[in-house]
């Protein structure tokens, strides 16, 4: 009989009573419904008001209330997302005057606003006027206040409790997701009885951590204070009022209110050691969660915090502080040290309160006892550099060996934490098939600003972007640069949610300040940052149109993938024009000559979106994908270079580096195949062969497996799991914390995503105990790892993922060579797979490596099941201490392919279990090459022959052996046999000369059945080819790019293809149509200047000194790839490199003889 909890995934909203397992996002979605249910319950009709606008940490808000929607009407909560901050905030305002005339169809409304630090900023004047006005009896007021305190995701690092504080609104800050209920529920009951607006601190360590917690009202319970004096008509809002009357009913009563009723319902609490302990630390929120962290590294529990004479007072409202809480807690201590993330808001208070008193402790917190700093207002505060400062200072009053022993240990890690930089680093990107890729080029000789939204990245990427503004500033700041620049005009990329939001203000201020700007509306449907959200309004382009024509603009132009999409009765601005965006580039130049103010509304629904829609049958899926044939490739990258898509990869083959679809990632924009390249093959009709696959492989694992040997949990453990952005890591951190909590454990699950999701980093902190109330912390402390499991290399690399190891973190790692964004402009970038093992290593105790992304190819024909295996593999080694019946049961409640991620979880503990089934699962389809390591160079030598013969002729051949047998006769044997890459050098960069792909040979590979093969091995069902080409003597010139134009070629191109293979034999010949071609002549010129090469590098000679320098200059023709235009252009690169090259030999030569 199964021991594991019954739970829905409905629980979170439905359950009365008892535990939930929730994010903080969503306990916040709960939090109005249980203030509604304890209204109910005492005789109260209330009504419940959401509203704000998203950003991160509360990101994803929005969302869950709109999934939450039919629980929320059913409780007369209204959720109604706002055009923005200030604006929602307003909105607030009026709802606790519903009913002033009367007219009020309930007894109260609880409202709650949302928004990110910067939305606070903006929103300080109606908070000022709302928090004066006050709130009815029966309503209340919370403001959910999302702060980024290092930066993740923001412009800004951010703290936003004295921007609440100068608006004299009181702040609430949990500590956990429990505490977001119970605070929450506590701020309406203070917001009612005070008539103040409440503030609920929201970080990204509470909001996006999951814990299971209780939903049992009877957690909270207040009562008024007695013996407080009310003012006449109360401490609520009323009408009439006067500005005056409010301040001073502020000051006098609605403040002292407050501190009665938390007085009357404390928040605060000693939590920790006995009451007389010499030293005493506060602290708050997130950094309380530290302090219980550092604690955890230090040994100390209550039994503990006696024996050593400290301890621990958890504040709940930072502003006003309880200063008879605070007085209480400080008797008998002779340090108090207050520990506070940012700029500290407690310290000053505990200063001003024991100020005077007898026996009064000395307070430490951003400064030490000697006035230096110890926990900075700056970045991030981390549990070890906490964990050592108390330590030093517990010191003071111990000589517990043990506790010495524990602050060596955190600092000897600490001192470890100084590691370098991991080669390589994974940044965040345009998201595969993203509209920005296209959208934010400009032409040559421009430049453009960056605003808030996706587009932001732009600024590391090729698109001569730079600077940005604040959110609806887009374009403002031109306005105060332009007059003082030689610059005559700029783009402004803006996001179609920051237009709605407030940009078309900053328009209407370039119109009226007549400077030469082009904006550029990046209308891709959706506020893609945040997840995918639909506007708060009515927006398309066509009202853009009109909106800006209304504001004055000099000319407005559509651009969209689809100009066939708009109906011909289309609403549009006077004057509109609708371009493809192919033709971007001219419709740029053309504005840029245009004084004033133009827009251009660049139309294109966001990717990650289509695929969500497509997934949910709210879009239709194309029935084209498309198809590298690798042999073709030349691996030149030019279609990265036109596409900058991230679902381009690369594929090591005999002949070099090629490119292929990620399948799993592709979003079907099909821009690469822009890419002057004739590989690139649509499949119609075709279905991925990832069914047939996951079918099999369901049957190969429905098998019994061992359980590992795993040791009861003592304490918690603590796992870092990470990956890439969209690949289902946090997918994986919600399955663990299910799991646990359908076996009745303790887990906190905290997802550190930020820019990841758009292919950057993304970082889980788990923390498993054997019950809820034994979880303390939230984040891994430095070098507290348990376990790493690494679904990518290159985040596992990372300084920030090392230093949580130790030689105690045991890690599973996935050895994909992922490569970085970089890697879409810089087409020979190595992935540096082995020293990103080895900083590991360095770091960490042992390290188990799994090749999970070619497994999920081969087993399931898809990417995403690769971290399952990983979860599998990790589970079996004995690291993740919960059930594996509870996280099948996890995975079935998840219920994303349900049968394929089961199958891919037992597949990783198979492997573990038998690590034979690796080689077998790889070999079985092709996903593990030959390895020619140990090869002579005698045999590749024969192989290169032996290919030439069968694509060029046996001539063709004969000049490849002739220049290689030359080369080694005039080489010292013992030169050639101490350096074998010098030889192979010519072998290789000779093979590339000869072998040009020509236009027969382009034919004769097509029809290889290798082709044919690859084919078969991604794609099923009844499907139709089609090549894309420009054939050399029938293509024009396209005039928006300057490059014969590419056409679409259906099946019968295959028979030219057979034609022109057999007809071969007439290459070069005056029967060759092709002869007189300019690929021709590239060919030609290469071969002429490799001879002389040749000739050149002998002439001078080689020896042990200049042999790496001469390898170098060999090597020149490799960098000579592509077609047509693109090989022109990367022979005139490889050829100025070759020139510089040789100089500088000769310069050294010349040295080394004068010497």
């Amino acid at each position: 009989m199964s021991n594991l909890r019954e739970v829905s995934l409905e629980d979170k909203y439905l359950l009365e009573s008892g535990q939930i397992f929730v994010t903080g996002i969503q306990a916040l979605v709960r939090l109005p419904m249980l203030q509604h249910r304890a209204d109910q319950l005492a005789g109260r009709n209330t009504a419940g008001y959401v509203t704000g606008y998203r950003g991160s940490p509360l990101g994803a808000l929005d969302q869950q209330l709109s999934l939450a929607l039919p629980q929320l009407i059913e409780r007369n909560i209204k959720f109604l997302p706002a055009v923005n901050e200030d604006l929602a905030a307003t909105a607030v305002w009026g709802t606790q005057q519903a009913g002033l005339n009367r007219d009020g169809l309930y007894d109260g409304v609880f409202s709650m606003w949302y928004a990110k630090g910067p939305g606070v900023d903006r929103s300080g004047d109606p908070f000022r006027h709302g928090n004066l006005a006050g709130t009815s009896k029966y309503g209340g007021v919370l403001v959910l206040m999302g702060d980024d305190h290092t930066c993740e995701s923001s412009t800004t690092a951010h703290q936003s409790e004295y921007s609440l504080v100068n608006t004299f609104i009181p702040v609430l800050n949990p500590a956990g997701v429990q505490d977001i209920l119970d605070f929450g529920l506590y701020g309406w009951a203070l917001s009612r009885f005070s008539g103040c607006w409440v503030g609920l601190k929201s970080v990204h360590d509470t909001i996006e951590a999951s814990a299971s917690v209780s939903v049992d009202l009877s957690r909270v319970h207040t009562t008024l204070p007695e013996n407080f004096v009310l003012p006449p008509g109360g401490l609520n809002l009323r009408w009439p009022d006067t500005p005056q009357e409010q301040e001073i009913r502020l000051h006098r009563f609605k403040l002292p209110a407050v501190e009665a009723f938390t007085r009357a319902n404390p928040l605060d609490h000693h939590v920790l050691g006995a009451d007389d302990a010499p030293l005493g630390i506060v602290s708050t929120g997130k950094s309380y969660l530290d302090v219980r962290r550092a604690f955890l590294e230090l040994g100390i529990d209550e039994d503990r915090a006696r024996q050593l004479g400290i301890k621990l007072y958890k504040v709940g409202m930072p502003w006003p502080l309880d200063s008879e809480g605070i007085k209480a807690f400080a008797r008998g201590v002779r340090k108090l040290i207050v520990v506070e993330e940012k700029r500290g808001l407690i310290e000053d208070q505990c200063k001003q309160v024991l100020y005077g008193l007898r026996d009064a402790p000395q307070v430490i917190g951003k400064r030490d006892e000697a006035g230096a700093v110890l926990f900075p207002v700056f970045g991030r505060l981390d549990a070890s550099h906490i964990g050592i400062s108390i330590g030093d200072r517990l010191s003071e009053f111990t000589t517990d060996e043990h506790l010495a022993s524990a602050v060596a240990a955190l600092r000897s890690r600490s001192e470890k934490r100084e590691l370098k930089e991991a080669p390589m680093r994974r940044i965040p990107y345009f998201c595969a098939g993203c509209p920005h890729n296209t959208s934010t080029v400009v032409p040559e000789g421009s430049r453009a600003l960056a605003g808030i939204g996706c587009h932001y990245m732009a600024q590391w990427m090729d698109r001569e972007t730079a600077t940005f503004t604040q959110m609806g500033g887009e374009g403002a700041s031109w306005i105060g640069e332009s007059p003082f620049s030689s610059t005559s005009h700029v783009f402004q990329n803006i996001g179609d949610g920051t237009y709605f939001h407030s940009g078309l203000l900053a328009i209407r201020a370039c119109v009226s300040a007549k400077v030469n700007i082009t904006y550029k509306i990046l209308f891709n449907d959706a506020v893609a940052m945040t997840g995918g959200q639909s506007f708060d309004g009515p927006l398309d382009p066509m009202r853009i149109s009109r909106q800006v024509h209304a504001e004055g603009v000099s000319k407005i132009a559509v651009v969209t993938d689809e100009p066939d999409k708009y109906p011909r009765d289309a609403d549009w601005a006077p004057g509109v024009k609708v371009y493809h965006r192919s033709l971007l580039a001219r419709v740029q130049r053309e504005m840029r000559e245009i004084s004033g103010t133009t827009v251009i509304i660049y139309d294109q629904t966001c990717a990650a979106e289509k695929r969500r829609r497509r997934r949910r049958g709210l879009m239709e899926t194309p029935n084209e994908r498309l198809f590298i044939n690798t042999a073709v490739c030349e691996g030149c990258g030019d279609c990265g270079e036109q596409s900058n898509c991230v679902a381009l990869v690369p594929v090591e083959t005999d002949l070099g580096r090629k490119r292929a679809i990620d399948q799993s990632a592709c979003n079907l924009d099909y821009s690469c195949k822009k890419g002057f390249c004739p590989s690139f093959v649509s499949v119609i009709g075709g279905k991925r062969r990832t069914e047939s696959r996951a079918r099999k492989a369901r049957e190969l694992r429905d098998v019994i497996l061992p359980d590992p040997a795993t040791a009861k949990i003592a304490g918690q453990v603590s796992i870092v799991l990470n990956g890439v952005g969209g690949t289902g890591i946090v997918t994986i951190g919600a399955i663990i914390g299910m799991a646990a909590h359908l076996a009745k454990m303790g887990c906190s699950v905290l997802d550190m995503a930020g820019l990841a999701q758009k292919g950057g980093e993304v970082t889980s902190h788990i923390i498993l105990a054997a019950h809820p109330d034994q979880i303390s912390a939230t984040h891994v402390a430095d070098g507290g790892a348990d376990l790493l499991l690494g679904c990518d290399l290159v985040t596992s690399a990372a300084l920030s993922t090392r230093k949580k190891l130790s030689e105690n973190t045991r890690c599973v790692v996935n050895t994909h060579p992922m490569m970085s964004g970089e890697f879409i402009h810089h087409p020979d970038q190595e992935f540096p797979l082995e020293q990103l093992l080895s900083v590991i290593r360095e770091t960490a105790g042992s390290v188990d490596t799994l090749p999970a992304t070619a497994l999920a190819v081969s087993e399931f024909g898809d990417t995403m099941s690769a971290n399952m295996i990983m979860l599998g593999y990790a589970f079996q080694i004995g690291a993740i201490p919960v059930p594996a019946e509870a996280i099948e049961k996890a995975i079935e409640l998840n219920g994303r392919a349900v049968a394929m991620n089961i199958a891919a979880f037992r597949l990783g503990r198979e492997i573990k279990l038998d690590p034979s089934r690796l080689d077998a699962c790889l070999a079985e389809n092709g996903e593990r090459a030959p390895s020619r390591t140990q090869e002579s160079l005698d045999d590749l030598l024969d192989r290169r022959l032996a290919f030439l013969r069968r694509s060029h002729g046996p001539r063709v051949a004969d000049i490849l052996n002739k220049w290689v047998t030359r080369f080694r006769t005039n080489q010292a044997e013992e030169l050639i046999s101490e350096h074998p890459a010098l030889l192979k050098s010519v072998i290789d960069s000779g093979f590339h000369v000869l072998y040009d792909k020509d236009e027969y040979e382009v034919a004769r590979l097509y029809c290889q059945s290798e082709f044919k093969e690859k084919l078969a091995q991604e794609f099923e069902g009844d499907f139709e080819l089609r090549v894309h080409l420009a054939p050399p003597l029938v293509s024009r010139l396209d005039p928006a790019t300057g490059r014969p134009k590419k056409r679409s070629y259906g099946p019968w191109v295959f028979g030219l293809f057979r034609i022109l293979s057999t007809l071969r034999w007439a290459r070069g010949s005056w029967l060759d149509p092709f002869r007189g071609s300019p690929e021709r002549g590239i060919a030609k010129t290469v071969r002429r200047e490799y001879e002389r090469t040749l000739d050149l590098v002998q002439e001078r000679g080689i020896n042990k000194a200049n042999v790496e320098e001469t390898i170098a200059i060999l090597n020149w023709p490799l960098k000579v790839r592509g077609y047509g235009p693109v090989r022109q252009a990367a022979m005139v690169t490889a050829l100025d490199d070759l020139q510089r090259l040789l100089s500088e030999q000769g310069g050294r030569g010349e040295a080394r003889k004068a010497a």
